[in-house]
């Protein structure tokens, strides 16, 4: 039986996933864990978590959060990146211009494929500089 809650995918087999693949996975990932973190950091109402996560979730800090960790990544991680911020994307929403969603889904691809690689160390290395100050 797949233990969907620690993947631990091949090069071979993330490969095969496209960029927007790992995004979509990556979008999942990150939001969780912002979702774990305010949960951990406080009491808040059912719509209090939300209001708080949807600061965090949303492209144009996601962007935000990206250029944060750019000079961390390695070359590896900066053209999983780069691939899911280079993916031809079928809309932008309103909230956000076309560079902030190109970078956002940047970041995501890049969470997903850490997830999907098992690399949950980095993944949590990364988020947690994401989360600073």
């Amino acid at each position: 039986m797949q233990n969907y809650f620690y993947i631990k995918m091949s090069d071979e087999e993330t490969g095969k996933i496209s960029s927007l693949g790992l995004a979509h996975i990556g979008d999942a990932v990150y939001e969780l864990m912002v979702r774990v973190r305010l949960c951990e950091r406080g009491r808040f109402t059912s719509a209090g978590l939300h209001s708080a996560a949807v600061e965090y979730v949303n492209a144009p800090k996601q962007a935000e959060l990206a250029k944060k960790i750019l000079p961390f990544l390695t070359e590896e991680e900066k053209d999983v990146y780069r691939r899911g911020r280079n993916a031809k994307v079928g809309s932008v929403p309103r909230n956000a211009s076309v560079s902030e969603y190109h970078a956002a889904t940047g970041l995501e691809a890049l969470m997903g494929y850490l997830y999907l690689r098992g690399r949950l160390d980095r993944l949590n290395e990364l988020f947690e500089i994401m989360m600073e100050g």
